[in-house]
């Protein structure tokens, strides 16, 4: 019997039996008879009575390719001899096969989703602590803003461009956002370039009052607790855990930190910033750093007390990089890197701040011009000795995965680029910073996935990402790999 028949029920048998559907002859070939009949069910194909077939309601040997009956004339039957019965599917029949196994395929398909996606939803009382329902007012506590929010390693890259700054990127886990800042009219706005600035866009609106609002719900003052003694952080799960305000300063330098270190005071004054005291660095709820055109020198001014750390240059430290040719004791980079990030130069030095009024005033000073640095990791530098860098001062140690690394080909990492990137965070684990690569690879995804698990195996303390949901869906313990 062939895979695609099926035997022959009892009932099945006393329909072709006593016939309630003529057959047709068709043909007759090597002693075996040969009946057409219309087929009631896609399923009927092929029907072979290979055995004499004797009166009664119940005989063997039969063999059938559906469940469905087709029925026969008891004239066949008395012939008492082998026949076959041919059911030929009609047009339609064949299109229901088609289909039915298209839905079958989809069937199987969607059935293994379980394994890749969770579609779990927990229904179990949906209404609990809500007003006049059970549990009423036992839902809520004062630090559950940020509950089940698991702290990831992750940076978020120009987090002003978020639908919500700073909120989104803490709903996500991540443990780093960034602000570009720009000083016009003695007040710093965040934003990527000059057009994208707006008056209610301030670095106080978007980030310092929010997460002054944010900690003090952290720290609430009941009967059972003290806010004023405990600093914990942003995470309800890791009230240890510091989140880093990386602060970009796209405006001079020098004419900018000062405005900056005025704006910190309400973090400052909650004790709720990282510091250095002279001695040791003292955690915080909060770690402060500052790149772009953040002076170097003007970060270590006190030597008894600061709270703004800078970005160290990390090809510096590791010594190693992708070009021999230096410019301004940095590598070259190649001139399709992206410039939208650290290393933006300003072409906008003619570029006017708003006034109060609305009106015009003095010209902004470009990053470009003398005194108003180099860029990420390398303004108010008084030496070019890496080893000036440490816990005390600096807390990344960053630097262009594109200018430092190159372009993956192929997609993967080639040995000497996996030279350049592992003595780079060896070195900057050597001084106790923590290291970051940014301008890394968003398509395609496979390429940026490639290049996030490599960084994480090789002791990247952070990655800078666009794709936060993509992030905090990486399987971070699974790449890590403390080698060093």
């Amino acid at each position: 019997m062939s895979s695609n028949e099926a035997s022959l029920t009892e009932e099945e048998a006393f329909e072709l039996h006593h016939g309630t559907l003529h057959l047709r002859p068709h043909s007759e070939e090597d002693g075996h008879h040969y009946y057409e009949a219309p087929t009631r069910s896609w399923r009927d194909v092929f029907v072979d009575l290979s055995n004499t077939i004797t009166g009664g309601h119940r005989s063997t040997g039969y063999g059938i390719a559906s469940s469905s009956s087709t029925s026969a004339s008891a004239r066949a039957f008395d012939q008492k001899r082998p026949f076959h019965i041919r059911c030929t599917p009609k047009r339609a029949t064949l299109y229901t096969v088609f289909v039915s196994g298209t839905l079958h395929v989809l069937q199987v398909v969607l059935g293994r989703a379980s394994m890749l996606w969770d579609f779990q939803h927990d229904d179990f009382l949906p209404y609990w602590g809500r007003p006049g329902h059970f549990g009423e007012g036992l839902a809520h506590y004062p630090t559950d803003v940020t509950r089940d929010v698991i702290p990831i390693p992750c940076h978020s890259h120009n987090d002003y461009w978020r639908r919500v700054p700073l909120f989104e990127a803490i709903h996500y886990g991540c443990t780093g956002v960034e602000a570009d800042v720009w000083l016009f009219d003695e007040e710093l706005y965040v934003g990527h370039n000059t057009a994208a600035l707006t008056r209610n866009r301030t670095f106080r609106s978007l980030y310092v009052d929010p997460l002054v609002d944010l900690l003090d719900k952290q720290n609430p003052t009941t009967e059972f607790h003290n806010g004023n003694l405990s600093r914990h952080g942003v995470f309800d799960t890791d009230f240890d855990q510091s989140l880093v305000l990386l602060i970009d300063l796209k405006t001079d330098g020098r004419t900018t930190f000062p405005y900056v270190e005025s704006q910190l005071a309400p973090l400052r004054e909650r004790g709720f910033l990282t510091y250095f005291n002279g001695t040791n660095t003292i955690p915080g709820a909060i770690t402060v750093v500052g790149t772009g055109n953040t002076p170097f020198d003007l970060v270590t001014a006190n030597s008894t007390y600061r709270d703004i750390f800078f970005d160290a240059p990390l090809e510096r430290l590791g010594g190693l990089t992708r070009s021999s040719t230096v410019r301004q004791g940095r590598p070259a980079i190649d001139s399709d890197v992206d410039s939208d990030d650290e290393d933006t130069e300003l072409d906008e030095a003619s570029s006017v701040s708003i006034s109060s009024s609305g009106s015009s005033i003095a010209p902004v000073q470009s990053r470009n011009n003398e005194n108003a640095g180099s860029g990420q990791g390398l303004s108010g530098l008084p030496t070019t000795d890496p080893a000036i860098f440490s816990p005390a001062n600096s807390y990344y140690a960053s630097v262009s995965f594109r200018a430092a690394v190159g372009f993956v080909w192929r997609g993967h990492m080639n040995p000497r680029q996996m030279e350049i990137l592992r003595r780079q965070i060896r070195a900057a684990k050597k001084v106790g910073l923590k290291a970051r690569y940014w301008d890394t690879p968003a398509w395609p995804i496979s390429l940026r996935n490639h290049v996030w698990h490599v960084l994480v195996k090789e002791g990247a303390d952070i990655l800078n990402v666009d794709d936060l949901r993509a992030a905090a869906s990486f399987d971070w313990r699974r790449w890590r790999h403390d080698w060093w």
